[in-house]
């Protein structure tokens, strides 16, 4: 399901990259779990302390940020970009939030110039992390660990979960 939801988020976008990670509460760190185009070869278990990079960032605050140029902005890692082997030129986070628990964090990396600095768009990624969250409590009912979330789905907990993301695809495209 996580493989799916980046993968959409990636198209929808217009993204170079997209990437799930979840928060493992017991380490404290982000770890990669679904990820899509650039990366994806290696990156799906690589962790790095929840409080570094602007995905930690938006794993602490609990907000949405978008930054055009990431050479310029502060809060970006560079170095913890350049150990996963792809440093992008603009990045799009959300949290994936539900229960008012912060479960991990939704990326798009160097998304479409008319997807940039745009609160509709990030808005929408929002909405998309939101939805993608609530579809991941559906399938982990019990406190979303990194090592759990990976588990395969079976029968009919994998037709929901596939359910619940086609639907938000069609809503996220306007096809509903």
């Amino acid at each position: 399901m996580l493989q799916s939801v980046v993968e959409v988020a990636r198209a929808i976008f217009g993204a170079a990259a997209s990437s799930v990670l979840l928060l493992d509460e017991e380490t404290d760190e982000l770890v990669f779990r679904a990820v899509s185009g650039e990366g994806q070869e290696f990156l799906v278990g690589r962790r790095f302390p929840a409080g570094r990079g602007i995905a930690g960032w938006v794993a602490t605050s609990g907000e949405p940020m978008v930054v055009d140029d990431l050479s310029t902005d502060p809060s970006f890692d560079r170095s913890l970009a350049e150990s996963t082997e792809y440093v992008p030129d603009s990045l799009m986070a959300a949290p994936l939030i539900s229960d008012s628990r912060v479960l991990g964090v939704l990326e798009v990396l160097d998304a479409s110039p008319q997807a940039r600095s745009n609160v509709r768009e990030l808005d929408l990624l929002a909405m998309f992390a939101r939805q993608a969250a609530a579809a991941l409590r559906v399938i982990t009912p019990e406190p979303v660990a990194a090592t759990s979330a990976g588990r395969a789905l079976e029968g009919a907990e994998r037709e929901d979960a596939l359910r619940l993301l086609g639907s938000l695809e069609q809503v996220l495209r306007g096809t509903a």
